[in-house]
């Protein structure tokens, strides 16, 4: 028998080649799984990085529960307007809080946005400050930052009833007015300027605002509480509708029958709370209500898809006081960590 060599020769080359090639794809695709999971890791850190430090490692914001590196600051509460001609606002979206509240017979509203982990490129249009805010921006141990206001109320603020930067004092500087918006739709800010104008009036800086209580569960559901959309019934075009995201575990607001967006991200307003807070109001004149928000009344708190009932209240005699939240059993409500909108809606 008749062995050829040459052929031997080149099934063993051949057969060294297959293997040598079978290794290197082996090797190849160890380190794409290596990288793919150094990668998911590395951005995972990523996404879990504040100004350089890790999230976990913050300190929790006292309104939102969330980790915040400016959760030393004192929370700065900014009067902005609700009319259609100044939608959509800018920097709402990334307020801790906001409150909102008819302010005329009429059923116009008008928000109060506290803002203390994040910091918005733009806040606007910025409007007059309200007599009955003034009890809400001084139970968070607030700056009140409004564009004049109110008679009543801006007597309170001229006597210094509580810190505040009226911006009717500081036009051009500290506040701005933007072109193609017609006024008085146009006052705009910065919380930088805000600051700045804070530490030249020699107002504290520091926190002391106890803060609200958080916790990563909530009630238990069931057939009896489980809500998905909450209609706050204010006169058109102010009626607001908050539609429940059971994936992102939020809720996100309709203004008018249209999402309300914020003009600095183009981006739905969503929070991980609404409370809605019922009260009453009085007739003023033709431009004004007054609104309870100092007393106590029936209050409903929704969060994670859930309704809880239960009562507000504040102090009436003391002007900081905390605006308390409790449950039915008496016991403080405690909040899903993230952004909460407060409704106050009034017979």
């Amino acid at each position: 028998m008749k062995i050829n060599l040459k052929k031997i020769k080149n099934f063993v080359l051949n057969w060294d080649l297959n293997k040598l090639l079978a290794v290197i794809g082996v090797l190849a695709l160890i380190i794409v799984i290596v990288f793919f999971i150094w990668w998911q890791g590395a951005e995972i850190e990523i996404k879990n990085l504040v100004g350089g430090k890790k999230i976990d490692n913050l300190p929790k914001g006292v309104i939102s529960g969330l980790p915040c590196e400016n959760s030393n600051h004192r929370p700065i509460s900014i009067m902005m307007a609700a009319d259609p001609k100044t939608r959509p606002l800018s920097g709402i979206s990334e307020a801790d809080i906001v409150f909102e509240m008819p302010v005329t017979p009429n059923g116009i509203t008008r928000f109060m946005a506290i803002f203390q982990c994040n910091n918005p490129s733009e806040i606007g249009s910025i409007r007059s400050a309200r007599n009955d805010f003034i009890p809400l921006a001084a139970g968070l141990k607030s700056i009140y930052v409004h564009w004049g206001g109110e008679r009543e109320a801006l007597q309170k603020l001229n006597g210094h009833i509580i810190d505040n930067i009226d911006a009717m004092k500081y036009e051009g500087t500290v506040f701005y007015r933007k072109n193609g918006i017609l006024r008085p739709h146009n006052g705009f800010t910065d919380l930088a300027r805000i600051i700045d104008q804070s530490q030249k009036l020699g107002y504290e800086l520091n926190n002391s605002f106890g803060g609200y209580l958080h916790e990563e569960k909530t009630t238990k559901k069931s057939i009896s509480n489980l809500t998905n959309e909450i209609k706050i019934d204010y006169l058109d075009p102010y009626s607001v509708k908050w539609i429940y995201d059971s994936p992102e575990d939020v809720y996100k607001r309709d203004r008018d029958g249209k999402p309300e967006l914020d003009r600095n991200t183009n981006e739905q307003v969503s929070v991980k709370v609404v409370v809605v807070i019922k009260t009453t109001s009085q007739y003023i004149n033709q431009d004004y209500i007054s609104v309870k928000t100092q007393g106590d009344g029936e209050a409903i708190i929704y969060q994670g898809g859930i309704s809880i009932p239960g009562k507000w209240q504040k102090d009436p005699s003391v002007l900081d006081s905390k605006l308390y939240f409790y449950d039915n059993k008496g016991g403080e409500i405690k909040f899903l960590p993230g952004k909460i909108w407060v409704e106050i809606v009034t017979n």
